[in-house]
């Protein structure tokens, strides 16, 4: 980006800021049309939908103070209420993140998106339930001017989802420059639990990023930031660096969002408390698991039980991210991210407690129900619909192809109103197919874990490696060398992981951070390490159309490491 350097002080001044990050040609490229996607005609208001909750959201550039001195110039979400309870929106003080949107099962609910940038987008519910027209697929992109309308029903439990845009191929150069929110959804499930709430439940979305000397930000330059995923140098928390969390001594429930493009997170507080975990990407867990750390991949979320309570006043405790190793190549760990370098230890925010009081809630020993499926009940037990992840030249994949829209192969074709088991594995060259997987004989996933797991060679698909024909070119020892880990997002509804096993070779790196997996809940993102396999059960209910899978980190995204699945 430095040879835009003037260009961009000179544009960031005018209404025309964005050229100056994104690149003149680009924004013209895209707005021409985004490499074969169709152009659909902007959704409008239906008069037969009658919402309980109707927002308008606008995605605008912004000027926001981040760091001392000159303000940064970010892309941001605002919104105005239109319609609904009171508390459905909730800015967080000071910061470039879009407002925190709450919403409760059962609610209607119209959402007005309005593009006041000058480049295309659309946004995404990620981790919502909805029609696939409503769900933000790149093919409903909107120009500058133009105005979306989503309209749907909240069929979630509780849980915490995100929004932030996904045009193809500028997403993670959107969410960096700031589109990203929070949804909140509640239930009565987990109102009945009384869980810490109002000022004792805080959103913490933990985001890198990296500034020049004038307080604007840096973005991806070169293709090895694309390759490996873009690491900032400064840990930024709810928009804000150096976050300070002032607490009183009791039990808080910290809502987490890895809201960055690329960076794992291994979470751990730095005096040897456990974490508490309640929750995840779908929802609350049916009982708390206490872990020594957490693994927290772009795009996963976590629930965390946080309780000060027995602790000084001015005392502090500072999250951390732990050291761990295997999710970049050798040759990638320790040269991204500069002084928090990939892997390396180092503070996300600092707990401090300010003040001491008698009143907390205890942690409820059983928080939710889940309906857990078995691998009986799938319609596929023999056969797990696969998701082969390979890294070349230039190139990020995903059974053996980048994303092209209408480039269906049959196995991504799903029937409606089916639950499937999909087997997730790393194709390096010719690798055999799930020569790490596991078998499982169908038996009840309750806590999730490695118990279902056995060894052994694992499925047979139809086509076996037929259709990884030529995984672009590359040799296994290139895909071996440029092995990394990538968290994998299934848009739809959540799903549950049934097993994850690992290859030989890798079981070094894999020790640094196996303890950090939570198993036992409702997932829509996984975090699959080099050399491992993960099986997983995922309805297709509801809703048919194009629904997307792919690596949420962003630059992998965004380099094709995506496709869809077509539920018909």
């Amino acid at each position: 980006m430095s040879t835009h350097y003037s260009r961009r002080r000179f544009l960031t001044h005018s209404s025309m800021g964005l050229l100056a990050f994104a690149g003149l040609p680009r924004v013209l490229q895209a707005m021409e049309g985004m490499h074969g996607m169709p152009k659909m005609t902007p959704n409008k208001a239906s008069p037969n939908f009658k919402p309980d909750v109707e927002i308008e959201l606008f995605c605008k550039p912004n000027w926001v103070a981040i760091l001392q001195g000159k303000k940064t110039w970010v892309q941001q979400y605002s919104a105005r209420l239109l319609q609904g309870p009171k508390d459905t929106i909730t800015e967080i003080a000071g910061s470039y993140l879009g407002p925190i949107i709450r919403l409760k099962k059962g609610q209607k609910v119209r959402i007005h998106l309005h593009n006041e940038l000058i480049q295309p987008t659309v946004t995404h519910w990620h981790g919502l339930h909805v029609p696939a027209n409503m769900d933000g697929h790149p093919q409903y992109t909107i120009d500058p001017g133009q105005t979306l309308v989503y309209e749907f029903e909240v069929l979630n439990r509780a849980s915490m989802a995100i929004y932030h845009p996904h045009p193809h191929e500028m997403t993670a150069e959107q969410v960096y420059h700031g589109l990203a929110g929070t949804i909140i959804i509640n239930d009565e499930e987990e109102a009945a639990l009384e869980l810490p709430s109002g000022e004792y439940e805080i959103p913490i979305v933990i985001q890198d990023r990296r500034f020049d000397a004038d307080n604007q930000l840096v973005y991806a330059g070169h293709m090895r930031d694309r390759m490996m995923g873009f690491y900032g140098d400064r840990i930024l928390v709810n928009g804000h660096a150096d976050f300070q969390l002032e607490v009183a001594s009791r039990a808080y429930r910290l809502r987490v969002l890895n809201g960055s493009t690329a960076r794992i997170y291994k979470l751990a507080w730095d005096d040897g408390t456990p974490i508490t975990v309640i929750g995840v990407d779908g929802g609350l867990l049916e009982k708390p698991e206490v872990k020594p750390y957490v693994m927290l991949a772009p795009g996963e979320r976590l629930d965390v039980w946080a309780d000060f309570s027995g602790r000084s006043e001015g005392s502090q405790l500072v999250m951390r991210s732990a050291a761990f190793s295997g999710v970049l190549p050798k040759m990638g760990m320790m040269h991204h991210g500069g002084s928090v370098a990939v892997g390396s230890e180092y503070p996300i925010f600092t707990v401090k407690v300010t003040r001491k009081v008698s009143e907390s809630h205890s942690l409820p020993s059983q928080l939710s129900k889940i309906n857990w499926y078995k691998v009986s009940d799938t319609a596929n037990p023999n056969k797990p619909i696969p998701i082969a992840i390979s890294e070349g030249h230039m190139a990020m994949l995903l059974n053996g192809r980048p994303y092209k829209y209408d480039d269906l192969q049959d196995f991504e074709r799903i029937k409606v109103d089916t639950i499937q088991l999909m087997e997730i594995f790393h194709a390096h060259g010719g690798m055999g197919h799930g020569a790490a997987a596991t078998q499982d004989s169908g038996e009840d996933h309750q806590s999730g874990g490695m118990g279902g797991m056995r060894g052994g060679m694992g499925m047979g698909h139809k086509g076996g490696m037929g259709m990884m024909g030529g995984m672009g070119g590359m040799g296994g020892g290139m895909g071996m060398m440029m092995a990394m880990a990538h968290p994998i997002h299934l848009h739809g509804q959540s799903f549950q992981i049934v097993s994850r096993s690992v290859g030989a070779g890798t079981e070094d790196d894999y020790a640094t951070v196996s303890e950090g997996f939570i198993e036992s809940g409702l997932k829509d993102t996984v975090l699959v390490m080099p050399g491992e396999t993960v099986r997983i059960i995922k309805p297709f209910q509801d809703f048919k159309g194009l629904f997307m899978y792919h690596c949420h980190n962003l630059e992998h995204e965004d380099m094709g490491m995506m496709r869809d699945f077509s539920v018909e």
